[in-house]
């Protein structure tokens, strides 16, 4: 057999055992994303509504800034991403008291589903360094379950927090 032969048929038999395994393992659902299939609602955490006043403002950022709370939001079960969906953020802050109206201040999620808030730096309020969040649908419409998050920081120190959402159809 030539060369030229002895190539052409590597590359066939290759091509050809690619295909199988691809066909075996759709037959057994594998090729699906698995990341995103039944990805779990975020429950509401015990103490996330503290203080939550409805209706915050959407602003550009909250006092002086100077410390970042982002996060993303997406939908529960396939996992994309939920663009126009409006967070309230509020926390204790070098510029006043978790339950003070301009420390609350609200977003809406990009066409990726990402929230970023520029906000005072956090402070501990009760010995601990927390922020809180609202997914609230009397809002927006959308017709999700409301979810609160009140998320710690690992140290008083941090200059930004995460804490993403995933949202359930009421």
């Amino acid at each position: 057999m030539t060369p030229a032969l002895q190539a052409r048929r590597s590359l066939l038999t290759a091509g050809a055992a690619t295909a199988g395994v691809a066909l075996a393992t759709r037959a057994f659902g594998l090729l699906a994303p698995v990341q995103a299939q039944g990805l779990a609602a975020t429950p509401t955490m015990r103490g996330g509504a503290n203080n939550y006043l409805p209706g915050a403002t959407i602003v550009p950022r909250i006092g002086g800034g100077g410390f970042w709370l982002t996060g993303t939001v997406r939908r529960a079960g396939d996992g994309a991403p939920l663009p126009g969906i409006r967070i309230q953020m509020w926390a204790h802050t070098t510029e006043g008291h978790e339950r003070d109206p301009h420390s609350h201040g609200a977003t809406l999620t990009d066409a990726n589903g990402v929230f970023r808030m520029d906000m005072p730096q956090i402070v501990p309020a009760f010995g601990q360094a927390h922020a809180h969040l609202a997914y609230d649908p009397e809002h927006d419409g959308n017709g999700f379950e409301t979810v609160f998050l009140r998320p710690l920081l690992r140290s008083a120190r941090d200059k930004s927090l995460t804490a993403d959402f995933v949202l359930q159809k009421a």
